[in-house]
């Protein structure tokens, strides 16, 4: 895998948001309007907001509405049928593939780093190992002048002061891929909590946010906090993210770079589901994010319009992503995707 490193700030949205944009159907000779409506992840809703900017601009008969959700709002919109495609960073299981009516594919858009932001005033370069990390959000760890963390930051003033937590309020693709994290590399974690898009958290002082918008705003205005957000957020709401300890043990912080490293050997099966618990380099908290679209669509129309969409989103689309903070799906597996899609998608 090859990805460009270029990156820039942007604003977006905060958890809902309705894009416009156009597009001709690509299997007729004669343009037809078409709305396609989806919902679910806020993991790529930044990302998915510069495809409905962008698209506009080659295909202009193409109308996009994306709902920020969440992953689990976004699987169950697509099993109930009320919308066009649906977005979720935790693949769908096989019994929820079982319940779409009209068949489903996962369409893999990007992937990208989940970030442990934290708001601990005079500590800017925090450190968490693979013992110190899953002890924190199994409730082992409350305090920030714990031995572990000390022993993680030799050196650092850390405070005599309870830890906050802030996890999110919603069924989240993104808490899959942190907990699924977790979960690989600590017994206890995967135990107590587990790898799943809504936990039950064990944990004392709290403190619950919609979305990753939600989340981002509850650690940047509460001292003593700590969270988990995807890197984009991070970067745009100006918060720390932790230094993680990788499975080769050196410390890493998130970024473009080191997600495309972790990413880089990951293999694409049949359907296009990875979970990637602990990659072998890079840092060490990252994932992929997923369209779902139907196999089948109520006419002919509506169809060629979701295949030109994907079709866009996988060819001129990955262009955009490195810009945002989201690695790229390979052009090999896109293509394969494109196989699918074109091939499988009816009216």
């Amino acid at each position: 895998m090859v990805f460009s490193t270029t990156v820039f700030q942007r604003i977006f949205s905060t958890a809902v948001f309705a894009s416009a944009v156009a597009v001709t159907p690509i299997f007729t000779a004669t343009a037809q309007a078409q709305t396609l409506n989806g919902a679910g992840a806020t993991f790529p809703a930044p990302l998915y907001e510069r495809y409905a900017r962008e698209v506009r601009k080659k295909h202009p008969e193409l109308k996009i509405n994306y709902q920020g959700i969440g992953s689990g709002g976004g699987i169950r919109q697509t099993i109930a049928g009320t919308v066009d495609f649906g977005g979720s960073d935790a693949a769908m299981k096989d019994s929820e593939i079982a319940k779409v009516k009209n068949g489903v594919i996962l369409v893999p858009t990007a992937g990208g780093a989940v970030s442990v932001v934290y708001n601990v005033p005079g500590v800017n370069n925090l450190k968490l190992s693979r013992a110190t990390l899953p002890a924190i959000f199994s409730g082992q760890i409350t305090n920030w002048s714990d031995a572990k963390i000390k022993a993680d930051n030799p050196g650092v003033n850390l405070p005599n002061q309870p830890i906050r937590f802030v996890v999110r309020a919603d069924s989240s693709g993104t808490t899959f891929i942190f907990t699924n994290h977790l979960s690989t590399i600590n017994g206890y974690f995967r135990g107590r909590i587990g790898a799943n898009t809504a936990p039950k958290w064990t944990l004392q002082n709290v403190l619950k946010g919609k979305g990753n918008p939600g989340v981002a705003a509850l650690v940047s205005r509460t001292p003593g906090s700590i969270g988990y957000v995807e890197y984009s957020y991070a970067v745009a709401n100006k918060l720390n993210s932790a230094q993680l300890q990788n499975k080769r043990g050196e410390f890493v912080s998130p970024s473009l770079q080191t997600a495309n490293a972790a990413l880089s050997s990951v293999s694409f099966p049949d359907n296009y589901r990875v979970f990637v618990g602990d990659p072998g380099q890079g840092y060490p908290i990252v994932g992929l994010t997923w369209m779902m679209v139907y196999k089948q669509y109520p006419n002919a129309a509506k169809s060629e319009a979701v295949k030109k969409w994907i079709n866009w989103v996988l060819r001129d689309g990955q262009q955009l992503n490195d810009d945002l903070n989201y690695t790229r799906i390979p052009a090999e597996i896109a293509n394969r995707v494109l196989q699918t899609v074109n091939s499988t998608v009816k009216p």
